[in-house]
């Protein structure tokens, strides 16, 4: 899976898959609403990724910052229908 990109060649959002912690996933949105495509209340699975998987282009899915101490690097999961992982509750 490769990040699409526009005319400017900008990438868009990709994420690790929820399956493997290791495949990169689209991350889809709306194109009415530009909102995210979820997949709320989700645990997921820790597959102790520390470094940011890479499509064959070496782009690298999305990374955000733990909630638990503010420092450690989280990879963002897509689901296998290109959801992103939320857990709002």
């Amino acid at each position: 899976m490769e990040a699409k990109r526009d005319q400017n060649r900008i990438t868009t959002l990709i994420a690790a898959s929820s399956v493997d912690g290791i495949i990169p996933r689209l991350v889809y949105a709306d194109p009415t609403s530009h909102a995210l495509k979820t997949n709320d209340g989700n645990t997921g699975s820790d597959y102790g990724i520390v470094d940011a998987v890479r499509d064959e282009n070496r782009i690298p899915v999305a990374m955000a910052v733990s909630s638990s101490d503010g420092i450690t690097p989280v990879e963002l999961y897509s689901s296998p229908l290109y959801n992103l992982f939320i857990q709002s509750s």
